[in-house]
């Protein structure tokens, strides 16, 4: 399991909230799992198939235990990436997680995990306003005419 520093982290964490320069330092230092990731939790499936074939597993089980996926949340567990699933907790709500980290000074995974958990909420209204749900039908449209050519 690759250990990222709290700056790394920061970093990613500034990416979520989309600041150009935390993404441009992720890219320039070597960090494109990260940035996969974020893409994997925002239901890329190209930037989730990158972290599995690169051996990302716990950034790939961090990515499934976040939409509520028991086995990778114990993956998590078993990999004792404990930040991590705290991390999955606190985007789940668990208030304990968040305490939990920030008592063994850890307050940078629970900044991480609240500008996900910002990016999901936003992906989902946006996703809800009436632009979004056309947007998604005309998807849904494209992918029939699509399975229907095969």
């Amino acid at each position: 399991m690759k250990h990222y520093s709290t700056f790394a982290i920061t970093q990613f964490t500034k990416h979520c909230l989309k600041d150009v320069a935390g993404l441009n330092w992720l890219i320039n230092n070597g960090y494109p799992e990260l940035i996969a990731t974020l893409d994997a939790i925002r239901d890329d499936k190209k930037a989730f198939k990158f972290l599995m074939d690169n051996k990302h597993y716990v950034l790939a089980a961090f990515v499934n235990a976040i939409w509520e996926d028991q086995k990778a949340f114990k993956f998590l567990m078993d990999a004792k990436a404990v930040d991590w699933a705290a991390c999955v907790n606190i985007i789940n709500g668990d208030d304990k997680a968040e305490l939990a980290l920030k008592k063994v000074n850890k307050e940078h995974f629970v900044l991480l995990a609240h500008a996900i958990q910002g990016r999901i909420h936003e992906d989902g209204d946006r996703n809800m306003s009436p632009w979004g749900v056309m947007q998604n039908l005309l998807n849904f449209k494209k992918a029939l005419k699509n399975t229907d050519k095969k």
